[in-house]
């Protein structure tokens, strides 16, 4: 969803780094082969995602939700050299799919799949993470947040995608909406929590950045 005029995005998207010629491929094979392409994260918020990432140099970086894995190789850019990412998708059908373009990348050896349920797999988890993005299911999201945010570093940052769901979030919810449901829930979680401080970014489908505080703040 743009939430500027088409012609002011064409300008900004024209204007910001090009995705590199592997996630090119990667879309036009996701087009080509895979159920809903528009989840993919797109050029776009993928240059913004490895922005961010470049500016946080994590170490470890868990990502829930992997899909075809273009916004893991997105979020790989700027690892330290030595990093980890731990990415997370209940689909097992898309791991081969994945595996063949993490392992095309710089970074197939630092990048881990994981296949289920998040909210199980998290709590085994034995380790602090620098940087988490939440791009799941979202009535899920709520208590993704709550099964990370004991597990991330003083200033970690976390990441969550789809926050305006469209603009849902802010008109009149059907009864069996309960994506939107839940995302109200969480926006209000996130703006609340007094461990983090957050800022929404009207990014595509909307981008939530939370940073984690560290103990002096």
């Amino acid at each position: 969803m743009h939430f500027i005029p088409e012609a002011l995005d064409d300008y900004v998207v024209q204007h910001s780094e090009k995705e590199p010629e592997l996630l090119r491929q990667l879309t036009r094979e996701t087009y080509q082969k895979i159920l809903q392409p528009r989840m993919l994260s797109g050029p776009y918020q993928g240059r913004v995602l490895s922005m961010l990432s470049k500016i946080i140099r994590p170490k470890i970086i868990l990502e829930i939700g992997t899909y075809t894995g273009y916004s893991a190789l997105c979020l790989a850019e700027g690892m330290q050299k030595d990093g980890e990412l731990h990415t997370i998708d209940i689909n097992e059908e898309l791991e081969n799919f994945q595996r063949k373009y993490f392992d095309l990348s710089p970074f197939g050896d630092q990048i881990h799949q994981y296949v289920g349920d998040a909210t199980h797999i998290i709590p085994d988890f034995d380790m602090k993470f620098d940087l988490v993005f939440i791009d799941a299911d979202k009535p899920n999201y709520p208590t993704y947040f709550e099964l990370i945010i004991g597990k991330m570093n003083p200033g970690g940052i976390i990441l969550s995608d789809n926050v305006l769901w469209s603009g849902k979030v802010i008109e009149k919810i059907k009864d069996e909406d309960t994506a939107t449901k839940a995302l109200i829930v969480y926006n209000k979680l996130l703006v609340d929590d007094k461990r983090i401080e957050t800022v929404v970014l009207p990014i595509r489908d909307g981008l939530t950045i939370s940073r984690v505080k560290t103990p002096s703040a």
